[in-house]
């Protein structure tokens, strides 16, 4: 897994896992490795990284 996207807040956090599981991307939520933005890091496999990236692009 790699890292995705550092959610700025909750709210910013459920609308990307939204547009994962719709997508059928899996992920994982993984706790703040350093002092970020958010509360947790998404990440995804590296195979599935450019369509998430495509897919937050479109929506964002």
């Amino acid at each position: 897994m790699v890292k995705f996207y550092d959610p700025k807040d909750a709210a910013d956090l459920a609308r990307v896992e939204a547009i994962l599981r719709t997508a059928g991307i899996e992920y994982f939520l993984a706790p703040e490795a350093e002092a970020g933005i958010g509360p947790r890091q998404i990440r995804v496999a590296e195979e599935d990284l450019p369509t998430a990236e495509e897919l937050l692009r479109r929506t964002g």
